[in-house]
């Protein structure tokens, strides 16, 4: 049972995490949005739209924690976990039309660049400086990172949105020193670059999870050679490996066995596969074992592994 309570666990200390990132960040894009239309900071008001973003997606991450933590039921047998992933690409697209727009913005303002008030961008700039890097902090330190997918995609905005009161804070010195206008539409392509990227990325990661592409923390060849070399399989076919939603890997196939196989072995055969599975990052598998004169038409054991025994994943 240790792997499901370090899996709540987990779940817990992300939500927690996502929560207080939340609040932070989404106060101060409204401080900063309000600083950019004052100083007449295109370099603020884009990393205002990142922030915007960001907010989004620790708001749309935390409704996928607080659905996916839902229950299974008839209507959705493997309940809500599909949520955080459709949030994901959601999130991406918004990113990806935030950084079109910016984009068209700052094209304007090469041709006529405004006044900026660059005393008050370089404050409002430093301060949001800080506020992601102690945002980043938490997340590094709270939530996991690494293998959540909607984790991820929050901690790569806050990241990206460093790297944008970085431009802001360079561009509001030139502009202080050198006077040099450009600086602040200049800033804001930058930005606006790091936003699409990350919308790209979190978009495409989310697509191939809902195109039931083959995990990427999942070697399938290595999968094909457990099941195979296991004593007793003669050969496998009909496989299929899949993501329900991040850190929540599903495998089903048909795998032949001798004839003269007995309900008991083959339980125990089932269960060495399971345990061989675990370690390569499959957490739910359904495995049909045929003979091979009845291959296909009349299974002699078809045995659902619905959960690997012990490690529930609710």
């Amino acid at each position: 049972m240790g792997h499901n309570h370090g899996h709540d666990h987990t779940h817990g200390a992300n939500k927690k995490t996502l929560m207080i990132s939340f609040i932070i960040i989404t106060s101060y894009m409204f401080i900063e949005a309000f600083g950019g239309f004052i100083t007449n900071s295109l370099a603020l008001l884009s990393d205002a739209g990142h922030m915007l973003s960001d907010s989004i997606s620790l708001g749309v991450a935390l409704l996928a924690f607080t659905f996916g933590g839902k229950s299974a039921n008839y209507s959705k047998t493997y309940g809500y976990k599909r949520f955080e992933i459709l949030a994901a690409v959601l999130n991406g697209v918004t990113l990806v039309l935030i950084a079109i727009y910016i984009f068209y913005e700052a094209i304007q303002r090469f041709q006529n660049p405004p006044e900026v008030a660059s005393t008050g961008m370089l404050i409002i700039a430093t301060i949001g400086l800080i506020i992601n890097i102690f945002v980043a902090w938490i997340m590094m330190r709270g939530g996991d990172v690494e293998e959540n997918l909607n984790m991820r995609g929050a901690y790569l905005h806050v990241i990206s949105d460093m790297l944008g009161s970085i431009g802001a804070i360079i561009a509001a010195l030139l502009i202080m020193f050198f006077g040099w206008s450009w600086a602040d539409p200049l800033a804001s392509i930058i930005v606006a670059a790091l936003v699409l990227r990350s919308g790209y990325y979190v978009t495409k990661s989310g697509l191939h999870v809902l195109m039931e592409g083959t995990p990427q923390n999942v070697n399938l060849d290595d999968v094909i050679r457990t099941i195979q070399n296991t004593k007793g399989i003669q050969s496998i076919h009909d496989l299929h490996v899949w993501s329900i939603t991040s850190g929540l890997n599903a495998l089903s196939c048909h795998a032949v066995v001798d004839d003269q196989m007995s309900v008991a072995e083959s339980e125990r055969l089932l269960y060495q596969i399971e345990h061989d599975l675990e370690h390569q990052n499959i957490h739910h598998m359904t495995i049909q074992l045929e003979t091979s004169t009845n291959q296909h038409d009349n299974t002699i054991l078809c045995k659902v592994k619905a959960e690997s025994s012990g490690h529930h994943h609710h």
